[in-house]
């Protein structure tokens, strides 16, 4: 506090280089996420890892839907299927559980 009464406040502004001992090279997480546990009994058939593999290349429901010859109310379904058996919420969290496992 200065002698005025009023309080101040000093701004550290820290390098990304300070900061490397708490970078954690992007092989080194992925390795340490749980890859077994709870999953360990969750099997994707090859047509839900297909499904999954084209919601990553980031087309719409209806594109994915005509791609994979299903209609886009099936492909919802077999989506949210996946999300209850993988325990996720979005088809996003489904593809990032699929790629850190290298299935898709």
């Amino acid at each position: 506090m200065r002698e005025d009464g009023v309080e101040q406040a000093t701004l550290v502004r820290r390098t990304v280089e300070d900061h490397r001992e708490n970078v954690v090279p992007l092989q080194a997480r992925s390795r340490e996420a749980p890859l077994s546990g709870t999953y360990a009994s969750v099997e994707l058939s090859h047509e839900d890892l297909e499904l999954l593999a084209e919601i990553a290349t980031g087309v719409t429901t209806e594109v994915a839907a005509r791609h994979l010859e299903l209609s886009a109310r099936t492909l919802r379904r077999r989506i949210r299927n996946i999300c209850d058996m993988l325990g996720v919420n979005t088809p996003i969290e489904a593809v990032v559980w699929a790629a850190r496992r290298q299935l898709i």
